[in-house]
């Protein structure tokens, strides 16, 4: 527990800034926004840099965090039940996909966490780029297979990647 409280502590908003500078943050959105024309689900990618103190004294874990922050984030709140949402705890070096109920229907967790390992491979690896990239490229190879693009596709979540602060 005390190793986690130091890895939060010490895991700053300038880490963020490095692994992933504005270009990168800018690269993620219109990766999103091209990925949506090629399938009806909405896409959200949100990077925490680490959880507050009481959130680690409770023991949240990452796939707590990322289900709030797909609450708050309101992924839920699409018209088809079709958002997914790829979230980032820096601190704790994990990455948790989480799926609203629609998609979840037709897509198992199993391949939203194979996903997951290969995006957190090349984020040990120090490519942060190719990991982001590469996952939505994957998450938009589901969507399309499961959720292709009808007549009308409104855009309903934003795209720019959320940078959460708690």
């Amino acid at each position: 527990m005390v190793t986690r409280w130091l890895q939060h502590l010490f895991t700053t908003p300038l880490l963020l800034r490095r692994r992933f500078p504005a270009l990168l943050l800018d690269e993620i959105e219109t990766a999103i926004r091209d990925s949506e024309k090629h399938h009806q689900g909405e896409i959200r990618f949100a990077i925490e840099t680490a959880l507050p103190f009481s959130a680690l004294w409770r023991g949240v874990s990452a796939r707590q965090a990322a289900v709030e922050t797909f609450s708050d984030l309101r992924v839920w709140d699409t018209q088809d039940n079709s958002g997914v949402l790829i979230y980032l705890l820096l601190a704790d070096h994990d990455l948790e996909i989480v799926a609203d109920r629609g998609i979840a229907e037709k897509v198992g967790q199993g391949e939203w966490d194979e996903i997951a390992r290969i995006m957190e491979q090349h984020f040990r690896a120090g490519q942060f780029r190719e990991g982001a990239l590469e996952g939505i490229r994957r998450v938009t190879a589901l969507l399309a297979a499961h959720f292709p693009p009808g007549g009308r596709n409104p855009d309903e979540l934003s795209n720019k990647p959320a940078i959460i602060k708690r």
